[in-house]
């Protein structure tokens, strides 16, 4: 029996099985199981129905209303939009800070509200604000000589648990453009705690890259043990080699096109440099030392503010894998909870999130988005970026992935021009067209078109009338410019002249018939 059937013999049924006493509801109830084959508490339901879309729907009580929601949504701006998972975790962090500096101030029925909410329940919040809200080119080349002095980790050999192991990747800051030199983006990513230092790099040379590991050594706050990297020849060369083995660093390499095999600095590539940088070209060093300062400040805003989750657990059934992932912590709470850090490390680490602002780290980011942007090359930039004031957080649509408009056939550059790219199937016949536009100002191109048919026999095809009417609508606007006389509103459709130009206007007639 179809869908449709048993629904037409509910709608039928139902007013009789209502109407009627307890013994004959058994009897009509008996026959309706056994034509429709429904469960009986089934059918007793859909009988007892007035009809058959009658549903009750639940009132749900507002327990988060606006106060809560706008906290929630000026929290998860500061935050850098992050998803509910990791801002949850983050928020008993944020808002006391917040709080401190003088940024927030929170009711305490609010500020527990907001405490309490639930990763599903942030993200149904900010679900508004989240809908009104790229790939670049690859410069990695292989290694030629040293692959066999390099070893290629297992997953035996190196303790995630343990703060010091890195994976170093670098990011290409060239635009659409491999050639020439361009700036790079030296990636450091520790695989126990997620701390990532980024260092900018004038071009990709081997010293210079080394030059960007010392840094960031310097810059970590626990000692380096080992370095992983890709086959770039970057990273494979005996500069490299003889500073891991100098300094006995355990240095290794990923297998060639495995990009999961450095899934945790890929992951930051993307997140961090391309989120935060973009996609255009750079060059130069002003723009390297506009770059390094915008990471000076990025890295206390992402290592001590951004929570991010790690896997703790991975089982496979069959085709479905199940995975299990830590609470959302930042790379800051990570390495407080690691008995591998010094109680001395973990004291400077807290001394200096004692004095950090997380706004105006925020805003800061933004200043120095916009003065590294300034310095983008080859590129067509339709409208100036909006410069960030101090007390206001920054607009959302300049900030992340950005890329600048490419200057193609199709871009407002191009389309400048004022030669002509093939011939004018007018040229000829122009002197005439413009008689006729004399005589009659309010002349259509399609009019003009069919009597140049009649006097010129299978010249002019119906297809050319596009460029006709643009001739036409060029020549009106020109007549505009050089008329002394009163022009009316419909500037395309209707001229009126001085006396002198009609005169001229008969001349031409007569000479051009004569």
């Amino acid at each position: 029996m179809s869908l449709k059937s048993r629904q037409e013999l509910t709608s039928s049924l139902r007013r009789r099985y209502q109407a009627t006493s307890y013994l004959e509801k058994q009897t009509i109830l008996d026959e309706y199981v056994a034509v429709t084959g429904y469960h009986r508490k089934a059918a007793i339901r859909n009988l007892r129905a007035e009809s058959a879309s009658a549903k009750k729907t639940r009132v749900w009580k507002v327990k988060y209303d606006a106060a809560v929601k706008a906290v929630l949504e000026q929290v998860w701006q500061i935050a850098n939009r992050i998803c509910g998972k990791r801002l949850v975790p983050l928020l008993s962090e944020l808002i006391p800070a917040l709080e401190k500096f003088g940024h927030l101030e929170l009711e305490p029925e609010v500020r527990k509200k907001v405490l309490a909410l639930s990763p599903a329940t942030a993200d149904r919040l900010l679900h508004e604000i989240k809908k009104k809200e790229k790939r670049s080119k690859g410069t990695t080349r292989r290694g030629k000589l040293l692959k066999s002095q390099i070893p290629i980790p297992t997953f035996t050999e190196w303790e995630e648990v343990k703060p010091g192991f890195l994976e170093a990747d670098l990011v290409a800051h060239c635009g659409d453009n491999v050639s020439g030199q361009f700036l790079n983006t030296l990636t450091l990513v520790d695989v126990a705690s997620g701390w990532t230092e980024c260092l900018a790099i004038l071009c990709k040379e081997q010293n210079l890259v080394l030059e960007g590991l010392k840094k960031g050594r310097l810059l970590l706050p626990f000692p380096l043990l080992g370095v992983d990297t890709d086959n770039g020849s970057e990273f494979l060369n005996e500069v490299w080699l003889h500073y891991c083995q100098q300094e006995e660093l355990t240095f290794t390499r990923s297998r060639p096109y495995r990009k999961n095999d450095q899934c945790f600095v890929e992951q930051k590539n993307g997140a961090v440099v391309r989120r935060m940088i973009g996609y255009d070209r750079y060059e130069g060093s002003a723009a390297c030392e506009k770059l390094g300062a915008l990471y000076g400040v990025l890295r206390l805003y992402q290592n001590y503010f951004q929570p991010s989750m790690k896997l703790s657990s991975k089982k496979r059934a069959g085709a479905k894998v199940s995975k299990k992932y830590e609470p959302a912590q930042t790379p800051y709470q990570r390495l407080l909870r690691s008995e591998a850090v010094s109680e001395e490390h973990k004291e400077k680490l807290r001394q200096e999130y004692e004095q950090l602002d997380p706004l105006r780290l925020y805003q800061e980011i933004e200043r120095k988005q916009q003065a590294f942007w300034a310095l983008t090359v080859a590129r067509v930039i339709k409208k100036e970026p909006v410069v960030c004031q101090e007390e206001k957080v920054p607009p959302p649509e300049m900030r992340y992935y950005r890329k600048s408009e490419k200057a193609t056939r199709y871009s407002e550059a191009a389309r400048k021009r004022t030669w002509r790219t093939r011939r004018d199937p007018f040229a000829e016949v122009w002197e005439e067209i413009e008689w006729e536009l004399l005589e009659e100002p309010s002349l259509e191109p399609k009019e003009i078109l069919r009597r140049l048919q009649v006097r010129h026999p299978g010249q002019f095809p119906d297809q050319q009338i596009r460029t006709l009417q643009r001739r036409v609508r060029d020549w009106r606007l020109k007549r505009m410019k050089e008329s002394v006389g009163v022009i009316v509103p419909n500037l395309e459709t209707l001229f009126i002249y001085s006396d002198q130009n009609q005169r001229e206007q008969r001349n031409r007639k007569s000479n051009i018939f004569t």
